[in-house]
């Protein structure tokens, strides 16, 4: 039976209704009514962020380190236009959120209205859909079907913009249907059967293989990270992953190559160049992983298995698309593949194992190690190695810090790595891990952060003192914006145009003066005491780890180059690229 209630009242009754127990939020006077229903109840916790993009990033560690929906609440005007960052963000990530944003009342709507702006116009873009709703009467369906839209196909940000008299508004609110279903909206989930038979014929006469994942494993639950480890099991065949994808398949695992792309391994990225089969799972080829799109694999056949249709031969084309859930497809391809053989093609991919293995030993990932500065791959390292056996969860900025985390900071299972790759956006990881903590209270969550970044959105270790969060931001200071600097060395002739940081906070007093403890080491040899000092700590860290400023994150494919030309770690003349024979292109 239908209940009376405001509109104010059916927003709380309608995210308690689809399983929310966090809402991260910032007041405001458009959104007043919805506060004050959610101070009358104590079902649904709200966590008062310091700024809207943050709330929007925690929604998002959130959603990534639960696979469920997060969600935020935000007023009209500068609060939804704060939150566009965060919602480029998920949407370039295919991260499920439910944005709520306030308006102003539907007589006021285009008259500029204080804090009025066209939040679905300037939100169209950046979401996978959006609503303003101008009844109450419409209320009930569109935030159900919100939560549909966003968690279905491939995952996004949705938002519904409610005007203020609709939250006063009385009207009969309906609860969510078991199963819910859209006229116009109905993602294909099973793929094409012939055309993952023909995929299958293809894997069974390969010589040089090789997985290609992505975020859209991880997005499509734990089942489809079981399913790529059995298939690669099942098969033999070696696996890469994007940045979005690390810990579907475990880093410790025998068959795993490392991160692919810009930052890649050596032995993943020539893996890519010279293979004859490529088999892409739930990733989207995008620029960081392609380079050069008409040099790009150029000698192999392609499968691309994804949910999302407009993804399959936008950037590069495929011999065989199947558009599907990921998980559900590689279903059929091991069922497929136990009905043809129930064994992996050991013997005949044995020569490709053995070209991958010398690829290996170029010890791409190398580094030349000091006693007498902290060389950041060598935090990330001890990091990693201080944490293994614990229930930890990883964060990071957007910059070298990202890159060296990923590569040296080894997942074995999904849901672990919250970063941001599409968007790359600064001062996403405090936030994130703050929304992380939420999810996860017992857990160690760390944000491997650049000094440059954090202060993005430093303003929300307020909310994890607030909440009791204890989490870790282990900041790799070189003073510099890392990326921007080594771009600018490498492609600007040396020119560091606004990237050294002039004027820096001390760390450790502004972690004291937010409440938290501060830990600052710039000695190699305290590093391991001074990251168990950060892991003891019951409460949040700034942890100020001072490294060498001018390394490089390599190896690197510049842009527009292929895969089989990039700059490796070794290279004397940092400006050399070298191709997999070693020699010297540039």
């Amino acid at each position: 039976m239908a209940e009376q209630m405001t509109g104010a009242e059916m927003v709380v009754q309608a995210l308690v209704d689809q399983g929310v127990e966090h809402i991260f939020g910032y007041p405001g006077g458009a959104v007043l009514p919805i506060y004050d229903a959610i101070f009358q109840q104590d079902k649904l916790q709200h966590i008062l962020v310091r700024h809207e993009q943050g709330a929007t990033h925690m929604a998002e560690g959130y959603a990534r380190s639960t696979g469920k929906c997060g969600v935020v609440l935000v007023t009209s005007g500068p609060g939804a236009t704060n939150a566009v960052t965060g919602l480029t963000d998920a949407m370039l990530d295919s991260i499920p959120m439910v944005c709520i944003t306030g308006q102003v009342p539907t007589p006021l709507i285009g008259s500029d209205a204080f804090q009025e702006c066209d939040t679905v116009g300037i939100t169209r873009n950046c979401t996978k859909h959006n609503y303003l709703v101008k009844s109450v009467d419409d209320l009930p369906r569109v935030l159900h079907e919100a939560f549909h839209i966003a968690t279905s196909g491939r995952p996004g940000p949705v938002v519904i913009d409610i005007p203020k008299d609709v939250q006063f508004a009385l009207g009969k609110y309906a609860r969510p249907q078991a199963r819910m279903s859209h006229p116009t909206y109905k993602p294909q989930r099973e793929g094409d059967l012939e055309a993952i038979r023909a995929a299958v014929e293809l894997m069974l006469k390969a010589e040089r293989p090789v997985f290609y994942t992505g975020g859209g494993v991880i997005n499509s639950g734990a089942e489809a990270s079981r399913n790529l480890r059995e298939l690669a099991e099942l098969t033999g065949f070696p696996v890469t992953s994007t940045l979005m994808g690390l810990g579907a398949y475990p880093a410790s695992g025998p068959q795993w190559l490392g991160m692919l792309g810009m930052h890649g391994t050596y032995e993943a990225n020539m893996a890519m160049h010279d293979c004859d089969l490529m088999i892409c799972l739930g990733a989207r080829f995008d620029d960081r992983i392609t380079g050069r799109i008409d040099a790009f694999s150029p000698g192999s056949r392609k499968i691309h298995v994804d949910i999302d249709p407009s993804s399959i031969n936008k950037n590069i084309m495929v011999d065989i698309p199947i558009v599907g859930d990921v998980n559900l497809v590689m279903e059929e391809m091991i069922r497929i593949w136990r009905a043809k053989t129930n064994q992996p093609r050991t013997e005949a991919i044995a020569p490709w194992w053995k070209e991958i293995e010398k690829w290996r030993a170029v010890n791409s990932l190398g580094f030349t190690n000091s006693d007498t500065i902290i060389k950041p791959q060598h935090a990330v390292q001890r990091l990693y190695q201080a944490t293994r056996g614990r229930d930890v969860y990883i964060t990071t900025e957007v910059g070298q810090h990202q890159m060296w985390a990923a590569q040296h900071f080894h997942f074995d299972e999904p849901n672990r790595w919250m970063t941001s790759g599409g968007l790359g956006t600064m001062g996403y990881g405090l936030p994130a891990a703050v929304g992380v903590q939420v999810a996860h209270p017992d857990a160690l969550v760390i944000d491997i952060a650049g000094e440059a970044s954090v202060q993005m959105t430093m303003q929300e270790m307020s909310t994890a003192i607030q909440y009791n969060l204890p989490i870790k931001v282990f900041i790799l200071n070189n003073e510099y914006m890392g990326m921007v600097r080594q771009w600018q060395e490498l492609l600007h002739g040396g020119r560091y145009s606004n990237s050294y940081s002039d004027a820096l906070p001390d760390f450790v007093k502004l972690a004291e003066a937010f409440g938290g403890h501060g830990i600052r080491c710039e000695d190699p040899a305290e590093l391991d005491d001074k990251i168990a000092e950060m892991i003891d700590v019951k409460k949040p860290v700034i942890f100020d780890c001072v490294v060498s400023k001018e390394e490089n994150c390599f190896p690197m494919i510049p842009s527009g180059k292929p895969h089989n030309e990039m700059i490796l770690p070794d290279t004397a003349n940092l400006g050399s690229i070298i191709d997999e024979k070693g020699k010297v292109l540039v």
